[in-house]
């Protein structure tokens, strides 16, 4: 089992960045991907950034891809999500979470954290 605390979430402008990160412990960190996923008040939960357990492999949303990129560091049992130009649509609570595979789908992830909120506004 893998257990994950976000963190990294905060209020920025329009066009500015952030730097998400999350936090794993437990067994079997390195054998998981790893993604990333949001809720917007309102919204469904939906699929942000996904990478595989070696970080070979990443996959985006088209609507993050070119501005967000996901990394992952086995060794200190972190994944990174670093956002740039940054929209009022981002606006969301952030969510890391592991899967045994690398899925776009959130409802296939295993295990998930308690989220971190990114809040974009000027």
């Amino acid at each position: 089992q893998v257990q994950l605390v976000e963190s990294g979430g905060g209020l920025v402008q329009p066009g500015g960045s952030l730097r998400l990160s999350c936090a794993a412990s437990g067994r079997g960190f390195s054998s998981y991907a790893m993604g990333w996923l949001r809720q917007a008040r309102g919204k469904e939960r939906e699929f942000v950034a996904a990478i595989s357990y070696n970080g070979g492999t990443t996959y985006y949303a088209d609507s993050v891809k070119g501005r967000f990129t996901i990394s992952r560091d086995n060794a200190k049992g972190m994944v990174y999500l670093r956002m740039k130009e940054l929209k009022r649509e981002d606006t969301a609570t952030y969510y890391c979470a592991a899967s045994v595979v690398a899925v776009t789908t959130a409802d296939k992830y295993d295990y998930w954290g308690q989220g971190t909120v990114v809040t974009v506004s000027s």
